[in-house]
């Protein structure tokens, strides 16, 4: 009989994986399932790559926790992230974000959401290494504007609510995105689900 582990190994068998591994995942005394995920799972991308809400799915469908990198950040703040840009600028509500990772590297068993421009700065990549693999979810530009057009809350889009801004940015981060990822996941064209089943099975064909 074909063990999990063997099953997970084989690109062929990416159905029976996802059948085996829903049916007993959530089951606590399995240690096959712990080991496959004994890491903190960080989803890294643009603003409208599905970063929050994969991570909501994940949260269920694996049974972790959850942590939301810019939610905290507002939490701690008491301020919308819009506000934070406007009163205090970029520079310090990158270093509430960098604060906030560190914080994270004592987590396990937890879904991290990064904002968008969280893997600019080396050390967050490297606080999120220590603890997590980490997704990179992709999107094409058209996608995300689609996604964001009608979110007040993007300070980054302020007043740049177009293609061509979001392709110019895109172009920036991409070498950053590309260099922290351990895995990267299209997410254009995919619902929720979709997206992440191609995750799990990118994640445990990674171990």
């Amino acid at each position: 009989m074909r063990t999990l582990n063997e099953i997970k190994s084989d690109l062929d068998y990416c159905d029976e994986f996802m059948d085996i591994f829903k049916k007993i995942y959530k089951d606590s005394e399995c240690p096959q399932c712990k080991r496959l995920f004994d890491h903190n799972i960080a989803l890294i991308g643009f603003m409208g790559t599905g970063k929050s809400t994969v991570s909501r799915y994940l949260k269920d469908m694996l049974s972790m926790n959850e942590a939301d990198v810019d939610a905290m950040i507002v939490e701690e703040q008491k301020m919308p992230i819009k506000d934070i840009f406007a009163q205090y600028g970029e520079e310090y509500f990158r270093n509430c974000e960098s604060s906030v990772i560190l914080s994270l590297q004592s987590r396990r068993h937890t879904i991290i959401s990064c904002g968008g421009g969280a893997v600019i700065r080396e050390d967050n990549v490297k606080n999120l290494k220590k603890s997590s693999r980490i997704v990179l979810l992709t999107a094409s530009p058209e996608i995300i504007l689609e996604r964001v057009k009608d979110d007040g809350g993007r300070p980054i889009l302020n007043g740049n609510m177009n293609v061509e801004y979001i392709k110019e940015l895109m172009a920036k981060r991409k070498d950053f995105y590309e260099k922290a990822a351990d895995i990267i996941i299209d997410t254009d064209h995919k619902n929720v689900r979709q997206i992440c089943e191609e995750l799990i099975i990118s994640l445990a064909k990674f171990e």
